[in-house]
């Protein structure tokens, strides 16, 4: 089994982010279980990874529209 070594940059977005995954899976229509969900499909996976990036980039432009480098 492989061993997942990626380390987050801000931690305590951890448990925000496991939110927005079950709502968004709720939105969308598949079912998520606590724990473990290595019975869902690839698609269904995909499809709420990329509703995720999309809510994600909304709320960046919705609240950065102002911010210039």
């Amino acid at each position: 089994m492989a061993t997942n070594n990626n380390q987050s940059v801000v931690p305590q977005a951890k448990n925000m982010l496991n939110k927005m995954k079950y709502e968004t899976a709720g939105e969308i229509g598949v079912t998520l279980k606590e724990g473990y969900n290595g019975d869902i499909t690839a698609r269904e996976a995909g499809r709420i990874g990329g509703n995720m990036v999309r809510k994600m980039i909304q709320y960046a432009e919705n609240n950065f529209a102002g911010f210039q480098q």
